[in-house]
């Protein structure tokens, strides 16, 4: 039998049974939870990294954003929270659209 040892989405372990399979699964504390979840975005991301087309790179940024939406309530937090702060920054250094890509700053 495998051992994964990782966080999985919530229902995996019906996907799993309703395959015939037997599992072990447990509940993880909320600072066991806030660890696993950043090991699984930083595996996401390397995953985005890897994408070949459009549909596979949306996706794994759908996973990330999944992920981001279960770290904010340890963080005591909602998605408009953050959408707040993400905001204000944007407003005060801006976004990242542009492409801008900084090579070096003369100190004076």
């Amino acid at each position: 039998m495998p051992v994964y040892n990782k966080l999985v989405r919530d229902l995996i372990p019906q996907v799993i049974e309703n395959a015939g399979n037997k599992f072990t699964t447990r509940t993880l504390d909320p600072s066991e939870h806030l660890t696993e979840i950043k090991k699984k975005l930083y595996e996401e991301v390397q995953e985005f990294q890897e994408t070949m087309n459009h549909q596979d790179a949306l996706e794994e940024l759908a996973d990330i954003l999944e992920l981001i939406h279960s770290a904010l309530p340890i963080h005591e937090a909602t998605y408009e929270d953050l959408e707040k702060i993400r905001i204000a920054k944007k407003e005060k250094r801006g976004g990242f659209e542009e492409g801008i890509y900084l090579i070096e700053v003369e100190d004076e």
